[in-house]
């Protein structure tokens, strides 16, 4: 267990449907981050963009994107996340793959997929949230078009951080932006989001925005929008006992079941 967590946002541009050429740059970013950190986090599908093109794109679990995954967690020794395409018995699954320097991973699958550009079309939704522990914290992933559904992310698990990877277009990044600060204050958890930057092979531009809340929706970032930039944030457990114990907003929360 650690009363601090170190974790790297790396914003970044991404070569389309082109997935040997994100991997290299992001090996570089990786490595060139000045200090060591427990948690590297990417964006939404890091190895492509956000194509609907998931049958000349996809892989694997145990295709070349976990294997480097699985090596650079063991060299670096980081976790790593971010959400790639997946192609699992007859199926595609925009997917999380949360990577542990011992090898071992857990992974999430997109809950809402995103009707407006067919998303739900070719990829298999997920039913299942997930809360994955990581030195003492429990952490709580989702992926972009999930933020706009706040019962999803409602936080029943007492879990520490809630962590958005995203492919957030330039048009609507005002939602990202007050939808961010919200799920960090009525969570009362830290709130971290990676979106990307640059344009897609659809045309489509992404400001980055990337961000990070405290548990009052205080944002304790630097991340400058438009660019590629790699930023390091330290967490601490001490925050969120804090106003926890002194505001106690979660025990007054309501009780409800999900149907899925």
């Amino acid at each position: 267990m650690s009363d601090s967590l170190k974790v790297a946002v790396l914003q970044s541009h991404l070569y389309w449907e082109d997935a040997t050429k994100n991997r290299q740059a992001f090996t570089q970013k990786i490595e060139a981050l000045q200090e060591p950190v427990n948690i590297i986090i990417l964006p939404e599908m890091f190895t492509t963009g956000f194509t609907m093109n998931a049958t000349s794109v996809a892989e694997t679990m145990d295709g070349e994107t976990m294997t480097w995954m699985k090596q650079l967690s063991s060299k670096t020794k980081s976790a790593i996340m971010g959400s790639f395409v997946v192609s699992e018995q007859g199926n595609f699954y925009n997917r999380l793959v949360f990577m542990m320097p011992d090898g071992s991973h857990s992974t999430y699958d997109k809950r809402h997929t995103f009707t407006l550009a067919g998303e739900h079309k070719m990829y298999t939704a997920g039913t299942k949230k997930e809360v994955i522990t990581y030195r003492g914290w429990k952490l709580c992933p989702q992926i972009c078009y999930d933020l706009r559904f706040p019962v999803w992310s409602r936080n029943v698990e007492n879990y520490d951080v809630l962590i958005y990877v995203a492919n957030w277009p330039k048009p609507r990044i005002n939602a990202w932006d007050a939808l961010l600060k919200a799920r960090a204050i009525e969570n009362m958890s830290y709130c971290i989001s990676v979106n990307r930057v640059g344009e897609d092979g659809n045309g489509h531009e992404y400001p980055g925005h990337s961000a990070v809340y405290d548990a009052l929706g205080e944002k304790i970032d630097t991340i400058e929008n438009n660019i590629e930039q790699s930023a390091i944030i330290t967490l601490y457990k001490d925050h969120l006992h804090k106003y926890r114990q002194k505001l106690n907003f979660l025990n007054d929360r309501d009780s409800f079941s999900l149907e899925v």
